[in-house]
């Protein structure tokens, strides 16, 4: 029971984060459910299947709100659910002794981005309504998609950071056209899991209590797209996705505690990221005030 309520929270708090910042749900959960010693494909398949209503309900509440631009949704879909039905087999094949060192240097390498994206840079919002090509949006769904299946979580940190570097969309509109183009990619990914896994190994309330912890946050985090500073929020959900998998890493699968150098590493790394949100902060405020005085 303490288990499918800590699952219930992580539902919500990585939707939250998800569908205000357009990333973080699969990587936040995936990471979780590793945490817990879930096999890696079984973390990702079941992640991917608790996404696809909370995703159905995010898409919903951000075109309500007016965050949806379906030009972008329709050319990143296709491609997005394409590169995750193939991710999906690609990582049910694998061993899990292979494949969980795998999934937690993707997430770390993900996470590790998008604390030193939202860091140092914040979101652009240079060029704004300029078209996107479809010559760089296919192929950036296409790998955005692959990941999220492979990693448990991806497709928001690659086409969305992609999106808000280009500069031709406002950040609420990037994040809600993702969220809703984030569908199709967690039902094929789900779809390529039941096909390489089938529905034995996943347990079923783990989906069920994570689904409803997400759709309770959907709308909720659909309407702090306009006032959460992504720029914090994106320093914050980075550093602690790098911290969980580096902690995941160095436990090795064998349940001794990280000692000598690893702990040196983990504590350096939890300083860092209490920098890096502490700078996210203070940026967030100058930009702020210079905004206002302008």
């Amino acid at each position: 029971m303490h288990t499918l309520v800590v699952l219930g929270l992580v539902g919500f708090g990585a939707q939250l984060i998800n569908g205000s910042l357009g990333m973080g749900y699969g990587v936040t959960s995936t990471s979780a459910l590793l945490a817990l010693g879930t096999a890696p494909a079984l973390a990702s398949a079941t992640v991917n299947l608790s996404q696809v209503g909370s995703q159905l309900v995010s898409g919903y509440a951000h075109w309500r709100f007016g965050n949806v631009d379906w030009d972008i949704v329709r050319r990143v879909a296709l491609p997005g659910a394409v590169g995750a039905f193939t991710g999906a087999l690609v990582l049910s094949r694998l061993s899990t002794a292979a494949a969980r060192p795998l999934m937690a240097v993707i997430l770390t390498v993900l996470g590790a981005y998008l604390l030193v994206r939202f860091t140092m840079w914040g979101t652009p919002r240079g060029q704004l309504g300029r078209r996107i090509r479809s010559r760089v949006l296919m192929p950036i769904g296409l790998v955005g998609g692959f990941v999220n299946s492979t990693g448990g979580g991806g497709s928001g940190p690659i086409i969305t950071s992609a999106l808000l570097a280009t500069g031709r969309l406002p950040p609420r509109m990037v994040v809600g056209s993702i969220s809703a183009a984030e569908f199709a990619v967690v039902s094929a990914g789900s779809a390529g899991f039941v096909v390489g896994l089938g529905l034995g190994g996943i347990d079923l309330a783990w989906v069920l209590v994570m689904l409803a912890g997400g759709v309770l946050a959907a709308p909720v985090a659909a309407w702090l797209t306009r006032h959460v500073p992504s720029r914090m929020l994106g320093s914050a959900i980075g550093g602690l996705i790098v911290v969980v998998n580096l902690r995941n890493l160095f436990y090795g699968g064998d349940g001794a505690e990280p000692t000598g150098i690893a702990t040196a590493i983990l504590a350096g790394t939890v300083l860092a990221w209490i920098c890096a949100v502490a700078w996210s902060a203070r940026e967030h405020l100058r930009t702020a005030r210079a905004d206002v005085a302008g």
